[in-house]
């Protein structure tokens, strides 16, 4: 049995739980717990404030945690970062009020800045040789410039709806964020089997998204140019149909990708094509 640490709430929970879910973890959550266990594999999950996971998992009250990396960053906790899971993106950043003239870092010299990231915001002043009061405060970091609290805030920044609507403008990214999968540094050998599974059953759930498969049937001579237009995993597969001088291909392609291949496909005489959803991808 492992034990998974996961934030109880926000950002990072719900999809904290639905790749536990599509990896075939299930865990009930309609009666939350401090501590839930999954049905039908040896793990528990332990539900934390997102800056007690490092922590917590560094102590080895957990054997991994899915946390922000801004959190690992701050926290300064002894841990690996064993997977970076590709959800939660975001960053932190320096912002100014808008009516603002900023024209560089040298701006923020004698100001006051205002952040529940004291650790990471300290660390980058020092190597830029800026000299400001932090002032750490937790929640509601945005509304400091506007109180009087502080001169500027350095907090996380998604789409930056938020710094906007506070009259704020973004001006120094500092440090880019997503979800991490980490582990402590004592890990017994049992432990590190049921954790290698785990990883497994991510890498195999996180290789499926964004990604579509693609079948079509097309003129046989025509699949040499049909294959050069095709990405895939190792190759397209390339099949003869019933039909004399038809072949059926199919392969998997990105789906950022997807409509300017499926148009390209077609002006060569690709039809009949079929796009489906993949649930995992086991290399």
């Amino acid at each position: 049995m492992i034990r998974l640490a996961i934030q109880s709430k926000g950002r990072l929970n719900e999809e904290s739980l639905r790749l536990l879910k599509d990896s075939g973890i299930d865990v009930d959550d309609t009666k939350r717990k401090f501590i839930g266990k999954a049905s039908d594999f040896p793990l528990e999950l332990l539900y934390l404030r997102d800056d007690d996971i490092p922590g917590v998992v560094a102590d080895g009250a957990a054997d991994l945690g899915i946390v922000g990396f801004n959190e690992v960053s701050e926290t300064g906790a002894d841990v690996k970062v064993i997977r970076r899971l590709g959800f939660g993106r975001c960053r932190l950043s320096l912002a100014v009020p808008k009516i603002v003239d900023y024209n560089g870092l040298d701006w923020f010299q004698g100001r006051s800045i205002a952040t529940s990231y004291p650790s990471i915001l300290n660390r980058f002043l020092s190597e830029k040789g800026i000299s400001a009061e932090i002032r750490e405060i937790k929640g509601s970091v945005e509304i400091a410039p506007a109180a009087g609290i502080a001169d500027a805030i350095f907090d996380i920044v998604s789409s930056g709806g938020t710094l906007v609507s506070n009259g704020l403008k973004e001006v120094e990214s500092v440090l880019e964020s997503e979800a991490v999968l980490v582990c402590g540094n004592d890990v017994t050998e049992d432990k590190q089997e049921i954790i290698n599974s785990v990883l497994f059953r991510f890498d195999a759930v996180r290789e499926s998204r964004g990604k579509k498969y693609i079948l079509m049937n097309i003129p046989s001579d025509r699949v040499d140019e049909a294959m050069l237009l095709l990405p895939s995993m190792r190759s397209p597969t390339v099949m003869p149909l019933a039909l004399d001088g038809w072949s059926s291909i199919h392969s998997v392609v990105d789906d950022a990708e997807l409509w300017r291949t499926v148009e390209s496909l077609k002006r060569i005489g690709a039809e009949g094509i079929l796009i489906l959803n993949l649930d995992k991808v086991i290399d």
